[in-house]
């Protein structure tokens, strides 16, 4: 729960991946399960996401990438 209102983003990614992993309903491999997540909650909270966060959730892509060996 909330987790895109967490300010670590390798806590965020930590869970993201975790989640990806463990999904038995992804269709994608686990990274892309996990970097959609991320992006679609980006893209679906807008103009309403407080810059600050929105800033901690893109550092979270790149820890994303990172955890996943994709940097």
């Amino acid at each position: 729960d909330d987790v895109f209102t967490w300010d670590d983003p390798e806590r965020i990614a930590a869970s993201l991946k975790r989640s990806a992993e463990a999904s038995g309903r992804r269709k994608g491999t686990p990274y892309q399960s996990a970097m959609s997540m991320l992006t679609f909650y980006l893209n679906r909270a807008g103009t309403n996401l407080p810059a600050g966060q929105r800033d901690v959730l893109e550092q979270a892509k790149d820890e994303l990438r990172k955890a996943f060996g994709r940097d």
